[in-house]
């Protein structure tokens, strides 16, 4: 089992920046992959990044390329989004989530691949 529990969304202007966190527990079982989705009102959701840390590669969504960095920290068992440029569009409940075997290794992360879900953090972007 892994637990995943995401912090660090709130209410911010539009161009603002915002880093999400997630501490991942226990690391010893060493995710194959770790991820970042988000699901916007109305909408389904969607992969935002991934690490596939077996191939040490990293995938964005187009819509956040240029904008969004996921990095991951061994030594203090998280993951991090950092999100700068935030546009309205951003604003979405962000899931951290865990792969323990494999995901791909050529585009953004898919639900189907991940297991293990955190509860969510909220993300308010404001125009």
């Amino acid at each position: 089992q892994v637990q995943l529990v995401e912090s660090g969304g709130e209410s911010v202007q539009a161009g603002g920046s915002l880093r999400l966190s997630c501490v991942v527990s226990p690391y010893t079982q060493h995710p194959a992959c770790l991820a970042w989705f988000r699901q916007g009102p109305g909408k389904e959701r969607e992969g935002v990044a991934h690490i596939n840390l077996r191939t040490e590669t990293i995938r964005l969504a187009d819509s956040v390329k240029g904008r969004f960095t996921i990095s991951q920290d061994n030594a203090k068992n998280r993951l991090y989004l950092q999100m700068d440029s935030l546009k309205a569009e951003d604003t979405a409940m962000y899931y951290c989530a865990a792969a323990l075997t494999w995901c791909n290794s050529y585009g953004p992360p898919i639900m189907a691949e991940f297991r293990y879900w955190g509860q969510g953090t909220q993300v308010t972007v404001s125009s």
